[in-house]
């Protein structure tokens, strides 16, 4: 399911718009500018009971190999986001 396919279900399910709906998942869900990534780059977690966490983690530089060449290169430190799904939705997708 893509952002497009989301809004359309949603829109379905409130009684929105599809343009509503869209920039509702808009809002959310987008890459720049959105609810969930504004809260990440801040390093926040953003927590949705029943369904999961939203969190950055730090991984740490280390040393990796250049696989064309086998020479030794200095991968940096970064962060990145996880995804940590809570308890409901566990049970759900378990059955």
């Amino acid at each position: 399911m893509n952002k497009s396919e989301l809004a359309v279900k949603l829109a379905k399910k409130v009684g929105l718009t599809q343009a509503k709906a869209a920039e509702v998942v808009d809002v959310i869900f987008n890459a720049n500018k959105g609810i969930v990534a504004v809260e990440l780059d801040a390093g926040r977690k953003v927590t949705i009971p029943g369904f999961g966490t939203f969190a950055t983690r730090k991984r740490g530089d280390r040393e990796g190999r250049n696989p064309a060449t086998g020479k030794k290169i200095r991968i940096a430190a970064r962060h990145y986001a996880t995804f940590k799904p809570g308890k409901t939705l566990k049970e759900r997708l378990a059955k």
